[in-house]
């Protein structure tokens, strides 16, 4: 890199949390797992799943054990509208398991959303907008805090308007601050708070705030600050489950999940292998394993991992990296001495493989 580029890149910005707790904490259950292969993974491929792919990746996920599953955005795309209302019309969807729809805080795509759901026992619906300086400045036209603010407010009004009328859905809200890596703290927090009070969570019927490192902009203990920062000074905490959403732009997603978790989050979104737009999401793979790793049950079967990754890279059509770590083809192998022997004498990489086990 020139020097003379240097001065455009700038440390990003510490959180103030002189009393930070998340150090000293220990990961001791399973959080709340929601998958998004079927909207991030899918955003990731060059050539998007067909509808009967998503259906064979839904039912790996239910075998799995997801009890959260987003769908995608049935509002914007035919093929996930038709996706939901097959899932619905072969009754795909177990009884205990909720089926999540993302929709921005639009009107015409708020109301096509609850269409979608028609015949849903037990929804998700995610309302997101942009909140970060550059979206309002860009995407808005510089709109001000308060105006971005009531675009929040409105779509919660609608949604929770059509939840009470949509009969036989139990309906759990999501809100997302978009960017809410990139959105000032503070501002995130009272956007958050404005959606509580329209949507009125409790103890016993909480929501979801979601918030996505939409792109990783710092180390994983920044993250980590963020959302202990967001806990502790966020009212009614005990009425909302605190969901992650990281991306890998830094490569350092699953450890940013994982010290977010620390930092007091409740709930994990993120993809089987970590497949996601540009440099992928949180890998779940890896996540529920490292669980594993320290006798934690992650209450999800991964006990046929070739089965796992044969249909991810099936209906994906990506391969999961031979350095995977707990699904690579290499993961057991090192290339040296004997190894190499075996290999010069025409074995395969995975007579190697069974060699090493």
């Amino acid at each position: 890199m020139k020097p003379e580029s240097l001065p455009k890149y700038r440390p990003f910005p510490k959180i103030h949390l002189p009393n930070r707790q998340w150090p000293d904490r220990e990961i001791t259950a399973a959080p709340i797992w929601c998958s998004v292969d079927l909207r991030d993974g899918n955003q990731a491929l060059a050539v998007p799943m067909s509808v009967d792919e998503k259906m064979e990746m839904f039912q790996l996920l239910v075998d799995i054990g997801f009890k959260q599953i987003e769908v995608g955005f049935p509002s914007a795309s035919d093929t996930e509208f038709r996706f939901l209302r097959r899932l619905v019309e072969e009754n795909a969807i177990p009884d205990d398991v909720q089926v999540q729809v993302l929709v921005q805080a639009r009107e015409h795509l708020i109301r096509r959303t609850f269409e979608s759901l028609q015949g849903v026992k037990r929804a998700i619906v995610h309302l997101y907008n942009s909140t970060s300086p550059l979206q309002r400045k860009v995407t808005f036209r510089n709109a001000s805090k308060e105006e971005i603010k009531q675009i929040a407010i409105e779509g919660a009004t609608l949604v929770k308007s059509l939840a009470a009328e949509a009969e036989g859905i139990e309906v759990t809200y999501q809100y997302s601050p978009e960017s809410f890596s990139d959105t000032e703290i503070e501002y995130s927090l009272e956007v958050c708070e404005a959606v509580m009070a329209v949507l009125e969570p409790t103890p016993e019927r909480t929501m979801i705030l979601n918030l996505p490192a939409t792109v990783e902009w710092t180390t994983p203990n920044v993250h980590a600050d963020q959302i202990e920062w967001f806990c502790t000074h966020m009212k009614a905490r005990d009425n909302a489950w605190i969901s992650l959403h990281t991306h890998n732009d830094r490569g350092t997603g699953i450890a940013a999940t994982e010290l977010g978790l620390l930092a007091g989050a409740d709930r994990v979104e993120g993809t089987l292998f970590g497949n996601g737009e540009r440099t992928g999401n949180a890998d779940l793979i890896a996540l529920a394993m490292n669980c594993f790793s320290q006798g934690v049950d992650p209450q999800l079967d991964m006990s046929d991992m070739r089965h796992i990754r044969s249909v991810a890279e099936s209906c994906n059509k990506l391969a999961v990296p031979e350095r995977h770590p707990y699904a690579g083809d290499l993961v057991f192998t090192a290339f040296s001495g004997s190894h190499q022997d075996a290999i010069r004498k025409g074995m395969t990489r995975l007579d190697v493989n069974r060699w090493e086990v």
